[in-house]
This record gives structure tokens, sequence and C-alpha cells, in this order.
């Protein structure tokens, strides 16, 4: 069964959230909506199931009682209740997205694929645009790269999919600074990257498999703008001991942006920009356990390098070790 996953403070009449609403109704996929101290005290949506704080707080997980408020790592509640409900695939968006025909489609897990490896980082966005776009999260020191040419497509296992959103793509606030919007990517092959490539992806427009559930994981404690972005860089490090790639595809959402002030975004995405290259250097170096029942264990093993890296506070690994406690927990019941 499938669970579509926003976090939001928004009301119940904010016409992204219905339509949504709507659409997994008509679709029978289950959609839950992960609220905060700012959400609305009454919300009541058809279609909808809403988690306020009161009601996370009353679940049986771990997690719910030590997560801080207004922070979009909230959305790791979300999660567990889809999993708790029986979730095969989950789905997760925003507020601001809202969806195209093609968001609907039938989710596979084996894809025919272009599969890009020992690469470095690679810019998944130049090959859906001419202009020089690069992904929030990407190292600048590699905006210039030029991509690799990619191979015939093949079968691959792709656990984790990445679809792109057109118009007001996911860029950071140094694009939305200085370069133009909007940004319309045109249609192109299925892009997946495996062992030794790097391309952050996001939270906005993401579909994961079952298997590769417990790294959804989002951290609390380091910045806002980088929470999603570094949780990408484990998930795929961690994704190469399981022979997984990483799929990209052509945009399926686009995006009516919430209000955001670009300055505040600049200073929140410095720690990115200084240090999204180390981060990615470093975890490769790093000696992780091979397959999937190995995942929870590399998971810290890989934010303990980020907390080593002072990049992610030492209160992470309290928070790590709930959302490990909370799927076992899960499995067994």
């Amino acid at each position: 069964m499938e669970h579509l996953i926003i976090t939001s403070i928004a009301g119940q009449d904010h016409p992204v959230l219905k339509r949504y609403a709507e659409e997994s109704v008509a679709r029978q996929t289950s959609f839950v909506v992960i609220g905060d101290l700012k959400s609305p005290e009454m919300f009541e949506l058809e279609g909808c199931d809403f988690y306020s704080i009161e009601r996370q707080r009353a679940l049986p997980l771990s997690i719910a009682k030590l997560l801080p408020c207004n922070h979009y790592a909230r959305k790791n509640i979300g999660y567990l209740a889809a999993i708790r409900s029986g979730a095969e695939i989950i789905i997760e968006t925003d507020d601001d997205n809202l969806p195209l025909p093609g968001f609907w489609a039938k989710r596979e897990r084996l894809v025919i694929a272009h599969n890009i490896t020992h690469s470095g980082w690679v810019n998944v966005y130049k090959y859906f645009t001419d202009r020089n776009v690069w992904p929030r999260g990407f190292s600048l020191e590699h905006i210039q790269d030029v991509v690799p040419i990619v191979d015939e497509q093949q079968m691959l296992d792709c656990p984790i999919q990445q679809g792109l959103a057109t118009i007001n793509p996911d860029v950071d606030a140094l694009f939305r600074l200085t370069q133009p919007l909007p940004v319309e990517f045109k249609q192109y092959d299925n892009l997946a990257l495996g062992r030794n490539s790097f391309c952050p992806f996001n939270s906005q427009n993401t579909t994961w498999f079952k298997d590769a559930f417990p790294l959804l994981y989002l951290p609390s404690y380091c910045s806002f703008r980088m929470t999603d972005i570094w949780r990408s860089f484990v998930a795929q490090r961690i994704a190469w001991e399981c022979d997984w790639s990483i799929l990209f595809h052509n945009s399926t959402v686009w995006q009516e942006r919430n209000d955001h002030n670009l300055l505040n975004d600049f200073k929140d995405e410095i720690v990115g920009y200084l240090h999204n290259n180390t981060i990615v250097n470093e975890l490769k170096n790093l000696k992780l356990k091979k397959g999937k029942s190995h995942i929870p264990e590399n998971l810290f093993v890989c934010y303990q390098k980020l907390i080593d890296l002072q990049l992610i506070k030492p209160e992470e690994t309290v928070l790590l070790k709930a959302w490990i406690d909370d799927l076992a927990d899960i499995t067994i019941s």
C-alpha cells in the first residue's frame, strides 16, 4: 500500500492539501499530514489523516517524545506512522509542490535507467536543462563540471527515487539570489547513480520502497536547510553496500514556493556550501558492512562521522537510536 507523507502547519482549507487529499482518495493512497505547534487546533479534511502534536506524542514511538517541535524533522513521525500501518511504498512531498499527472503513475522498484558510477559529483539537473542549474546541496566546487556521457539503459534496482520539480525547482539560495526563474525542465531518460556517484536529493518529491525505509531518517540537530540533503548523502553511501542505485526521473510536480527569506536561507545553507564536499569525501572513505541487514549499524557509523566533523550535534545519536528502536519494535509487532 502507498502512503503519501507531508509535514505542514497549514489549515484544512489549504488548496494543495485539499488537492492531495482528493487525489489520494481517488487512487486509494493513504495521505498523512504531520502538524506542529503552529498548526490550527481544528483540522478536518476528508481523505487526510492528520497528526497533531498531541496525537503524535500519544503514539507508541520513542522518537515522538524526543523530536524538537517547530522542526521539519517531525516528518520522521509520519514515516513511522505509515510503516506501522503497513506501508509498502512511502511517497513524500511538501505543501507547496503540486502534482503533475505523472505523479500518480504506478511506481516500480525495478526500472530501466542509465546507470552512472565512479563519477564523483554528478549534477543530474544538467541532463534535464541547458542552463547551468544545480540542486540544493550540490558542491559549489563542482557546479562547472561536465556531466558524464551516459551508457545504454539497463534494468536497475532503485528503492529510492527522486522526481524533479519543474518551474521553481529545488535550488539553493545562491542560485535564487543570482539567477532568474523559472527553470522548466525538459523530458529526459531515467538516470540512476550507483557506487561512487553523488548528487543530493531532497524530500519534496521522493519515493521510498520498503527495504529503504530505515534510510528515511531526517536529522534534527543540524541546519534546517541541510536535513534532507545530508540524509541523502548518507542514504546514497549506504545504498552502495546494498547494490542499490538512486533513481532521478522527470518532473512529476511543480512548485508554487512558500514565502522564504532568501538571505536567511543563504545563512542556513552556508554550512553546506563550506562542507558538502568534505562530507561526501568522508562518507566515501568509511568502511561499512554489506547488505540491508546492516543498514541500522551503518546509519550510526555515517551519522557519527557527521558528529565528529562537528556538523551535527552529539544529541542526534539519541534520536537516531530511538528511530532504530522504533523501527525494530514495529517490525516485531
